[in-house]
């Protein structure tokens, strides 16, 4: 695994969508967020600008990037409205769309058998490299990304999927692959990167700084 050297990143995952609720492979399909989905890129929004004002960030002074799906897309400029600042443009870059599962894409876990795919919380290590028919692995995902650092010029917020979120914990904190291939990546909270270390943040988090 090639050593980087990563920006500050303020990592969100787009809010919940109809097959995240149904536990449907979604991958590339463009879904677009639910009405909780909404709520959670909203208050994801809100939890962002109280921390950016806590820790004294400006956010004009950010990158802000996002994958191009349309869920994603939403939850940026949801959580943008929150930001009380003249920001720069967004950052559209297909090196942040989800992993894709290829032929698997549309099924519920509950359909597959083990052989096809199997869910968090069963995986061991040797899953960071299974490819479902048409589909991408997480080596393929841990290649766009590490050539997405190297365009990154400083702390970023940046909005993509939970497959993105696994993979970042294990290119900036080293996280040990079967952990993080069994964990399900919130949709509520904002995963914080900075030298090498990851801070879970939510709205109970920055809330009191707020009196």
């Amino acid at each position: 695994m090639t050593a980087l050297v990563w920006p500050e990143v303020y990592f969100i995952r787009h809010g919940e969508t109809a097959w995240n609720a149904e536990r449907r492979y979604q991958g590339r399909r463009d879904i677009p967020l639910n009405e909780k989905g909404q709520g959670q890129a909203d208050q994801n929004g809100r939890t962002l600008a109280a921390l950016l004002e806590a820790r004294q960030v400006d956010p004009a002074g950010l990158e802000w990037h996002a994958s191009p799906l349309g869920r994603t897309r939403e939850t940026m400029e949801r959580v943008r409205a929150s930001i009380k600042a003249d920001l720069p443009e967004i950052i559209i870059d297909e090196r942040l769309v989800e992993i894709s599962f290829g032929a698997l894409e549309g099924l519920l876990h509950e359909e597959l058998d083990q052989h096809l795919a199997v869910p968090p919380g069963q995986r061991d290590a040797s899953y960071w490299e299974f490819r479902p028919e048409d589909g991408e692995n997480y080596v393929d995902v841990e290649a766009r990304l590490s050539d997405f650092a190297l365009s990154m010029g400083g702390p970023s917020v940046v909005v993509a999927h939970g497959g993105i979120a696994r993979v970042l914990r294990v290119l900036i904190e080293h996280a040990p692959i079967e952990k993080i291939l069994n964990w399900s990546p919130p949709q509520d909270v904002i995963l914080h990167f900075n030298e090498g270390k990851v801070e879970f943040i939510g709205w109970d988090d920055v809330a009191g700084a707020k009196g």
